[in-house]
């Protein structure tokens, strides 16, 4: 048994290998699944039994590597609590701000954002299986925040889901980011260059924050950790 999982695994991990080669090489659109089942050396039914879609396999690796982003596992390490909260959304707001004001057609986030797009318009299967891999990598960080916030008294209680809070901060963030997205942008915001704080402010709001917990740290330092984790991100943008 032990044998035959361990070979299930690596060849899984094979097929993830030759995946991020053909995605990297002729994008997504320009990938079939039989392309990748050649790069693999297997069948393309073998494919389909680890992943049984494009879709599938896409957002597996896009998952894996958020997974493994230093950055992101030390923001998540954070214990839960009002200001991992607010760190939290004004991250997400960062992240998705700055996919739009790279200008850059080719940047791989901005292809990414107009795939999860185009897939709500058609059968919404890619963006299904995006939201799904997003909520288990960042949703319980986000509810266990929430909850410690609501439990200081600094956010009031939802009387629905509190993924459904994070869902909605997510979607703010992510159509504030398609408005800009396009070469000229469908919506000029006014007072652009402080769009991140008015957007997280609002968030914030959103989601039940009182004004007193957002002012006491909506403009703090992002901790020492996230802060070297940041600039290396920044410097290999």
């Amino acid at each position: 048994m032990t044998t035959l999982r361990m070979t299930h695994d690596l060849r899984r991990e094979l097929i993830l290998s030759a995946a991020k080669r053909c995605f990297a090489h002729n994008g997504f659109a320009g990938t079939t699944t039989k392309s990748v089942a050649a790069a693999a050396s297997i069948s393309e039914g073998l494919l389909f039994k680890h992943f049984p879609t494009k879709s599938a396999l896409y957002a597996e690796i896009l998952a894996e590597e958020c997974k493994a982003d230093p950055g992101l596992n030390q923001l998540l390490d954070l214990p839960p609590s009002t200001e991992t909260l607010v760190i939290l959304i004004r991250e997400m707001v960062r992240h998705f701000l700055d996919i739009a004001r790279q200008q850059d057609d080719d940047d791989e986030e901005a292809q990414r954002l107009r795939l999860v797009t185009i897939s709500y318009l058609n059968d919404g299967e890619f963006a299904r299986l995006m939201h799904e891999k997003i909520a288990g990598i960042i949703g319980s960080a986000f509810v266990a925040a929430y909850g410690q916030a609501v439990k200081t008294g600094d956010a009031r209680a939802s009387s629905q889901s509190p993924m459904n809070l994070f869902w909605f901060a997510h979607h703010a963030a992510m159509t504030t980011s398609l408005s800009l997205l396009p070469t000229v942008p469908s919506l000029a915001y006014g007072k652009a260059e402080s769009l991140d704080l008015q957007l997280t402010e609002f968030i914030l709001r959103g989601i039940g924050l009182n004004d007193d917990a957002i002012a006491s740290h909506i403009n703090r330092a992002l901790p020492p950790e996230l802060m070297q984790a940041h600039a290396t991100t920044t410097e290999s943008a």
